[in-house]
């Protein structure tokens, strides 16, 4: 039977109504990520021969560090790391408290109390509001953002309520304007510094005033940090974590997917307040048996040697560089971030003596169907495309060839800004 036959059985009537109950399915709206996957498949049926540079991508063009690849070899043939990993081993959650400390200046964190691995950070984001949220709870989540808490909460019965994350505030919050019902209600803040998509960074002076709001509101702050530790141009990895008061109101979400080139290896950490973090390990413990242990000790590996991250930031750095400067001569205004793998930029008006573009999924659109390039749109608090320095390059040489060649295509027009 094909699915829409399936569709006409009691089955489509028994869905959950947070997935979309009986009309689970039969939604014809074409989200974004899609959109992006057809006009990318499109334009190459069109243009077999042109290269894609896909500046989309939101995650490392590399493979993991050749140690910790040997170390997951060596580890996967021992015959005592077989078994369930549960809530973890003691070596890693010791590994994770020395790296807060060894990189970002983090004292006080106990290994044993304060540190659980989870099988990447999403599925921690997606566990966390079942510690929480009751019905008619509410999640304060960022605009433009990652929505994994906000979704959960929505299936507790909870409500999420939206801060926009605006080019004047610097992309970050701000918490002064959440009304009073809202932080009254609310049991979750959601932060991601720095941030996918803007790129921004927070600072010690926005991560104090983050802990003496929560404090007054008596709201859990979970900070989802997967790009702390990549910075550029001697900005220090900042935790939440290291503002005096940072574990008395929350807890940090590490992943070692980005900053360690380990996305589908599936592993990373919660850390902080250990009530917050012992909730997690319970519903975690009737969620999941734990990753691989070979996996959690070739993480140590990584943890155990942070020059790993130190050099893969020297080559996004260096690829911010070469975008941005390319971007900024076409006319953009481009601006390098402190953090991550993302550029965002705000979208041109229009092209002269072409087509207009009223959002930036617009724009989107048009480069990749005219100009082969791929990029995300965000239209959340502003007309914004996010262009990834994780696109496929093989060295400096191929970077600025690639580069090159997005400027020539984008340059073959006018834009208006």
């Amino acid at each position: 039977m094909t699915i829409e036959q399936y569709q006409e059985t009691y089955i489509q009537q028994v869905f959950a109504n947070r997935i979309g109950g009986a009309n689970y399915g039969k939604d014809t709206n074409i989200y974004k990520f899609e959109k992006i996957k057809r006009a990318k498949a499109a334009a190459k049926l069109v243009h077999p021969d042109v290269e894609l540079i896909d500046m989309g991508v939101g995650e490392p063009d590399e493979m993991a560090d050749s140690g910790i690849v040997a170390k997951l070899a060596e580890e996967a043939g021992k015959p005592e790391n077989r078994g369930y990993a549960d809530n973890g081993i003691r070596e890693f959650q010791a590994a994770a408290a020395n790296y807060l400390r060894d990189v970002f200046g983090v004292e006080g964190i106990n290994g044993e109390t304060d540190v659980l691995h989870s099988i990447g950070t999403k599925p921690a984001l997606a566990m966390l509001p079942s510690c929480f949220i009751n019905p008619g709870d509410v999640t304060i989540m960022t605009v433009p953002g990652y929505p994994v808490l906000g979704t959960h909460t929505k299936y507790l019965g909870g409500e999420v309520f939206t801060v926009q994350l605006t080019k004047e505030n610097s992309f970050l919050p701000n918490l002064d304007s959440i009304p009073d019902d809202i932080s009254k209600r609310a049991k979750l803040l959601y932060l991601n510094y720095p941030n996918n998509p803007t790129g921004a960074a927070a600072t010690v002076e926005f991560f104090e005033k983050v802990v003496a709001w929560a404090k007054k509101h008596e709201v859990i702050v979970v900070h989802d940090a997967p790009y702390s530790a990549l910075t550029y141009d001697g900005v220090k990895p900042l935790s939440f974590l290291s503002i005096p008061g940072a574990k008395d109101v929350g807890v940090e979400l590490h992943s070692l997917s980005k900053s360690f080139n380990m996305t589908g290896w599936r592993i990373g950490f919660i850390a902080g307040n250990p009530l917050v973090v012992k909730a997690f390990g319970d519903v975690k413990d009737n969620s999941d048996s734990g990753q691989f242990i070979a996996i959690q000790k070739a993480a140590v590996y990584g943890l155990e040697h942070p020059e790993i991250t130190e050099a893969i930031s020297e080559k996004y750095s260096r690829r911010h560089n070469l975008l941005v400067a390319a971007l900024n001569e076409i006319g953009f205004h481009a601006e390098k971030p402190k953090g991550s793998f993302f550029l965002y930029v705000e979208a041109p008006k229009s092209v002269v003596g072409g087509p207009e573009f009223a959002t930036g999924e617009e724009f989107s659109q048009y480069l990749i169907r005219e100009k082969l390039i791929s990029t995300v749109p965000w239209d959340d608090a502003g007309r914004f495309v996010r262009f990834s320095v994780t696109f496929q390059a093989s060295g400096a040489e191929e970077e600025k060839r690639v580069i090159a060649e997005l400027k020539r295509r984008l340059t073959d027009v006018q834009f208006v800004f």
